[in-house]
């Protein structure tokens, strides 16, 4: 049996094509495996859960299914869909985590979360980051008729993409020491995030006493976004794999 991790998907009602595959991929990979964890920016936006577009209904739809087959589904928040509530979740039958989660899966003790924490040289983000993420902030953004959320969400990406040209790629990447810092406060053998777009599994080399200076080599599983193509962390007894599938030919009719 096999766990599987994604994200990165960023479901979105202009880009048909990653719906499609995300929906195949909720149909056959998923179905063979005993959980699915979800580690943030299922959707590209997220502005509320009373949003009420079919497209979203559709997609909780699909989320559904795997809960009436048994197949648990856990979800961590990401940058761009950190509002999504209690309401969405019960409706997808996603089962919602804290922001970084350690968890005994097979041998391994593992740490997942979205990875945005991670990049802590991006003081600028993580400034924006915590004062959005304020209850106060969130609660009055919820308020907001759903046009105004909307236009703020759109200029905030702009912004965002215009920012982010300009920063060097060093700045948007993990910073190595946070990681191990992570990794060693909670002795994992292996950490799993998205965020970044840059998959790869690297080997670690993490402190787990300090004052012996014992070290131990983990893993840091780093996932893909569903850009041109699907990815997936997959983790058995015997190995952990970062696997990609190539989106079927797009099909922008009725999804």
């Amino acid at each position: 049996m096999s766990t599987l991790f994604i994200g990165d998907i960023h479901l979105s009602i202009e880009y048909p094509e990653i719906t499609k595959n995300f929906f195949r991929f909720l149909k056959t990979e998923a179905t063979q495996a005993e959980s699915l964890y979800i580690l943030g920016d299922l959707f590209d936006t997220w502005i509320g859960d009373d949003d009420p577009h079919p497209f979203y209904r559709e997609v909780a739809a699909e989320l559904f299914s795997l809960k009436k087959k048994g197949i648990p589904c856990y979800f961590i928040h990401g940058n761009r869909d950190f509002l999504i509530g209690q309401y969405f979740a019960d409706e997808s039958g996603m089962i919602l985590l804290p922001e970084y989660k350690v968890i005994q899966l097979y041998d391994y003790k593992i740490g997942i979360l979205h990875g945005d924490t991670l990049c802590t040289k991006d003081t600028e983000y993580q400034i924006f980051r915590k004062i959005a993420r304020h209850r106060f902030i969130r609660r009055f953004f919820l308020c907001l008729p759903l046009s105004f959320r909307f236009d703020i969400a759109k200029k905030l990406r702009l912004q965002s993409g215009e920012k982010n040209k300009k920063k060097v790629e060093e700045i948007m990447d993990v910073d190595p020491q946070s990681l191990r810092d992570l990794m060693s406060c909670h002795d994992v053998d292996l950490i799993i995030h998205g965020h970044t777009h840059r998959p790869a599994i690297h080997n670690i080399e993490i402190i787990v006493t300090p004052l012996l200076s014992s070290k131990k080599i983990a893993w840091r599983a780093v996932l893909s976004a569903w850009h041109n193509e699907g990815s997936m962390i997959k983790v058995t007894f015997d190995a952990i794999e970062l696997i990609f599938f190539p989106f079927l030919v797009p099909d922008f009719g009725k999804i």
